[in-house]
């Protein structure tokens, strides 16, 4: 594994960094722009649908730099050699980092799903609950979790 990283370094640390930046990214546009939109949109419930519809697409666009990101990740650790150097525990912290985001992201996804199904019966409490969540706490989490990985791995960058 070591030997392809060194093959292909400049593509992989490109394909981590640009995949971090889109995650990362597009929560923050959600949150600080799309999301300020929506509150302007009248009716609750056309707002929740909105809202719903617009975290599906960002989802959707995530999920693959998400995956992209944890392979580049295992490619860098194993052609750093992090595990034997004095960075290791950072970098398992920055992994740690990367997977309590993720877990966060399916557990967001799931909501999603939920406030939709609840939107398709009526449910609109259900929805904004759902969905209420999402934005106050799920999003910013992770852009703050995002946030100090990309410091982690800008550090070990740095310092290799």
């Amino acid at each position: 594994m070591q030997e392809i990283f060194l093959e292909n370094k400049t593509i992989i640390v490109f394909l981590h960094v640009i995949s971090a930046v889109v995650w990362v990214g597009g929560m923050i546009a959600m949150r600080y722009a799309a999301y300020q939109s929506f509150l302007q949109i009248e009716s609750p419930q056309k707002r929740l649908e909105h809202i719903a519809i617009a975290l599906k697409r960002l989802f959707s666009i995530v999920l693959p730099f998400v995956i992209i990101l944890l392979i580049t990740a295992i490619f860098m650790i194993k052609g750093y050699e992090l595990s034997q150097t004095e960075f290791s525990v950072l970098a398992h912290v920055k992994e740690g980092i990367w997977s309590v985001m993720f877990i966060n992201l399916i557990v967001m996804m799931q909501r999603r799903n939920r406030a939709s199904k609840a939107l398709e019966n009526g449910d609109f409490v259900l929805a904004k609950n759902q969905l209420g969540l999402i934005g106050k706490i799920m999003v910013p989490l992770n852009i703050l979790l995002g946030i100090i990985a990309i410091f982690l791995g800008t550090y070990l960058s740095s310092s290799l």
